[in-house]
């Protein structure tokens, strides 16, 4: 979908159930897969992502385009700011990491479906070792499938910030994954 693609669907989605549902369709499953990465439970998840996108349907007549990626940038935003509603909320329990949710696309088996879980297991945990602006970065990015640029929107910082946070967060969960690797092996000599 091209930019101007998107920015006619979101005009007509002001009006149109039939084009919110394409915006819908293209931002459920990044929109899901960054929430429920942040509150770990596949019930909780279903629920804060259909009400993000209720917020999005009472405030898109609002809604201004400012260009490439403000659409993502605004609805990240809001995914954002309800998952700290979330855990500000004192009905919020604190869960197990062994209650996390297999976020596969596909049915696998029993055996690859365990191993998933540990490896995104050590994954979290390894994330939760960052600052937290790295780990809300790393987040969006990976789990949100967002640009430097919109994430820059989502926080409110620089895209360089954000590209040296991202950088630096990778460099660190390189180093926890393979402590063992000596990086200045690969460095040029000055």
């Amino acid at each position: 979908m091209t930019i101007s693609d998107e920015q006619q669907i979101i005009q007509d989605a002001r009006h149109d159930p039939a084009a919110f549902r394409r915006l819908y369709q293209r931002y459920l499953p990044r929109v899901y897969a960054y929430v429920a990465y942040r509150v770990g439970r596949e019930a909780d998840a279903e629920d804060l992502t259909a009400d993000i996108f209720m917020k999005v349907v009472e405030g898109l007549v609002g809604f201004e385009d400012r260009g490439e990626g403000a659409f993502a940038a605004w609805l990240f935003r809001i995914a954002r700011n309800s998952i700290s509603q979330f855990y500000r909320s004192p009905s919020t329990e604190v869960f197990s990491l062994d209650e996390l949710p297999d976020i596969a696309s596909d049915t696998p088996t029993p055996e690859a479906a365990f191993q998933r879980q540990e490896q995104f297991q050590r994954l979290r945990q390894r994330i939760a070792n960052l600052s937290p602006r790295r780990q809300e970065i790393v987040t969006l990015r990976f789990f949100g499938g967002l640009r430097n640029s919109e994430i820059a929107d989502v926080l409110g910082l620089d895209e360089r910030t954000v590209a040296a946070h991202l950088c630096r967060a990778i460099e660190d969960l390189q180093r926890q994954y393979f402590p063992e690797i000596d990086r200045t092996q690969n460095e040029p000599e000055p």
